[in-house]
């Protein structure tokens, strides 16, 4: 009789004990994002987290919106909170950077190594995108999302995943660019309220606007009725993100 060596897994082969104590230290490097980005972050309120492509160059019209969005929200009294990269990124950040509340950006360390812009008066850096997206939503008083790729529709799909589910609180969700969001947008009517696969309330969960001044005054007229600190049951939900 040979000794017992643990159930089958069909083809998959044991991890030995180096993979596993990597995998065990890794969850302390996880732990060390997060409490590094609670502790910085905190105390950084109101905040709006701002959204849209890295690739957008310096001399578009998307990235000078979002710079002036971001100089309107900060000169307004929120912190602007954004991915840290090129980009939109860097638009919104510089905005911010020249306005009244601080710029704060959240990197991410890519295996074709995305550089910080150097419009942050707050800098945190991750390896792992599920702490940094808690660190977005967290914190955020709105979410603002000019036109992007995979990983803008990423934020947005989890910001409105989490709100639809009650897993976080209610928050301004503003798209900007009208047109870039409407093939988008008639498909959610059109074929996502048809299937059945959300209702059609959950398009109040979002709204489309231009400009500047139009976002500024969507999200201050939501807070007009609610503190922007989050209610104690808020709070909660907060806390199981």
């Amino acid at each position: 009789m040979t000794d017992y060596q643990g159930p089958k897994h069909h083809g998959m082969l044991p991890k030995n004990d180096t993979q596993l104590t990597r995998e065990s230290w890794k969850i302390f490097q996880i732990m060390a994002e997060f409490v590094e980005g609670f502790e910085r972050l905190a105390h950084i309120k109101p905040s709006v987290s701002v959204f849209g492509s890295a690739r957008t160059p310096e001399d578009h019209p998307y990235y000078k919106l979002a710079e002036d969005i971001s100089r309107a929200l900060s000169d307004a009294g929120f912190a602007v909170v954004s991915g840290g990269g090129p980009g939109i990124m860097e638009a919104s950040n510089k905005g911010a950077f020249g306005g009244k509340s601080p710029s704060i950006g959240l990197n991410i360390q890519l295996p074709n190594e995305q550089a910080g812009n150097e419009f942050q008066d707050i800098g945190l850096n991750f390896r792992h995108f599920f702490s940094r997206k808690v660190m977005f939503v967290k914190y955020a008083s709105a979410y603002v999302v000019l036109p992007g790729g995979f990983g803008t529709l990423d934020e947005l799909a989890e910001i409105l995943t989490l709100v639809q589910t009650g897993k976080t609180r209610r928050i301004p969700i503003i798209l900007v660019e009208s047109e870039f969001w409407k093939g988008l947008l008639d498909w959610f009517g059109d074929t996502l309220v048809r299937e059945g696969t959300i209702s059609a309330e959950d398009l109040d969960l979002f709204q489309v606007l231009d400009k500047p001044e139009e976002v500024v005054n969507a999200i201050f007229d939501y807070y007009e009725r609610i503190s922007f600190e989050p209610s104690e049951q808020e709070q909660e939900k907060l806390m199981e993100l």
